[in-house]
């Protein structure tokens, strides 16, 4: 049985091309190596395609069997990590085709790392496909819609292990370019099937790769070399820029630098992009703007529900400059009736998301105006998802959902199918917890439907979900989409 497995295991990494045919027999003895076998018995014929996930569920289930693991998820995923780095070419290797590739095209270079990165499993394809997707219409456009089941949730086993594991300094972060090929811990994940492509930003070092979790297609990372805070500057904008520039395909964004409206690892600078157009891409120009002294740059209103600036054009330099004024401007702009404030008992509270891309010969920049100021009534932030949506969405809206993507717990799923049974059956929707959560938001939406069957439930609840998250997105807005709220979001601009 090992034997068998082992075998469907090299065949995979050779048919998709992470192992070489002359590294066959090397191969083997590496896995043996791992199962602490000596014997091996070649199968006559191997079927193909090589099921990845199960191949290796069988190899785990020996692990277990042998006592190398224990049997739990965040054992299984150490020792599965182990397994395919028997399979993986080196980092040196994956660097050299990424840019002979790259002297072909740009986009011919992320195909092939992207590719690898799911051969690999460091992307789990397998998970990946279980995450909840579909579309919603809003009035800004179509919105995306994920409810996240890639991660995988820890058991009870492994939390308990972990409370007795020192808390490591290697690597200092998840981004930290140390993981590549770490081994991980049951407090931090295996990287040995990880690799990160070198590049050259704002005349430093940083690193390439993509997300495991790929929340859309080739989801990638960029991330500093250096352990170093991320931070909203004039040279974020370079970054930005310079990085388009190398792969014309792809958008790069940033989160913004404060808690509450930062949404990621504030204590690494990086930044996020990939191969997808977002609903924000897409949104028209609301109204045309003109900054004094910028003649030379296209600038506008995006019709979007949070406030977005765009500014476009061919010059980079002419770009960064104004987005820096922007930014400058914004970091110390108070507007009480607006409720704007630039600082309260010393904390600042405005900061800026930024999102750039190419368009054509023109590079395109959108800032979003952020603000993560609280109150009594709102302690999470006054622009951030309100009380009452918190059913749906409490965690901090970040690039991703800014752009149009809202990123859902994973407990919305049996949350969702225990609500649809109840709307369909006319159960009372108070009757356990999990129901009552949502009951004041469903009774809300009830009257608009003439009747909720086990066809439509889940479309209906589909679709008001997307309405939520409209409403999320709303409530991130600084300045409402309304004739107060755009003659505030004005008196901003006349400020720059």
């Amino acid at each position: 049985m090992l034997s068998e497995s082992i075998a469907k295991l090299v065949q995979y990494g050779t048919t998709t091309g992470l192992t070489p045919e002359c590294e066959r027999n090397y191969t083997t003895n590496l896995l043996l190596d791992v199962f602490h076998e000596d014997d091996y018995e070649k199968p006559d014929n191997i079927e193909e395609p090589v099921n990845l996930e199960a191949t290796l569920g069988e190899l785990l289930d020996e692990a277990v069997k042998r006592g190398l693991i224990e049997d739990s998820i965040v054992y299984r995923d150490l020792f599965d990590t182990r397994l395919m780095n028997c399979l993986m070419p080196r980092p040196g290797h994956v660097q050299k085709e990424f840019w002979d590739k790259y002297k072909e095209s740009p986009e011919e270079a992320t195909d092939y790392f992207y590719k690898l990165s799911q051969d690999s499993n460091y992307i789990r394809r397998y998970r990946v496909e279980k995450d909840q997707k579909w579309k919603v219409d809003s009035p800004y456009g179509e919105i995306d819609i994920t409810i996240n089941l890639s991660k995988p949730e820890k058991d009870p086993k492994a939390i308990a292990a972990a409370r007795n594991v020192k808390s490591g300094s290697y690597p200092k972060c998840l981004l930290c370019p140390e993981n590549e090929g770490y081994a991980g811990r049951v407090n931090h994940p295996a990287r040995q099937n990880h690799r990160i492509i070198p590049i050259t930003i704002n005349d430093t070092p940083w690193g390439f790769q993509y997300s495991p979790y790929v929340y859309y297609n080739e989801h990638c990372i960029v991330f500093n070399c250096q352990h170093t805070p991320m931070k909203i500057e004039r040279n974020a904008f370079i970054k930005l820029f310079d990085f388009v520039k190398l792969f014309p395909h792809y958008f790069l964004g940033s989160n913004a630098d404060l808690p509450i409206v930062g949404g990621s690892i504030l204590s690494h600078d990086h930044f996020q992009g990939g191969h997808y157009t977002f609903a924000m891409a897409k949104a028209p120009i609301e109204k045309e703007l003109q900054f004094e002294g910028f003649s030379d740059v296209k600038a506008g209103i995006v019709k979007w529900p949070m406030s977005v600036i765009r500014i476009s054009g061919p010059d980079k330099e002419r770009l960064i400059e104004l987005a820096d004024k922007i930014l400058l401007t914004w970091r110390g702009y108070t507007d009480e009736d607006a409720f704007i404030y630039a600082e309260t008992d010393g904390e600042p509270h405005n900061t800026i998301t930024p999102i750039a891309r190419r368009r054509g010969d023109d590079f395109e920049l959108d800032l979003v105006l952020r603000n993560n100021i609280t109150t009594e009534e709102h302690p999470l932030g006054v622009y951030h998802p309100h009380a009452k949506l918190h059913h749906i969405k409490k965690e901090n809206i970040g690039l991703i959902e800014v752009m149009g993507l809202a990123v859902l717990p994973a407990r919305l799923k049996d949350e969702m199918a225990e609500l649809a049974d109840a709307l369909v059956n006319g159960t009372d929707l108070r009757a356990t917890e999990t129901l009552a959560s949502h009951a004041e938001w469903a009774e809300g939406f009830l009257p608009k439907y003439d009747k909720i069957t086990k066809d439509n439930v889940m479309d209906i609840l589909h679709e008001e979900i997307g309405l939520v998250f409209n409403e999320v997105l709303q409530d991130a807005g600084v300045y409402k989409c309304t004739p107060e709220g755009r003659k505030a979001f004005e008196r901003f601009i006349a400020a720059v």
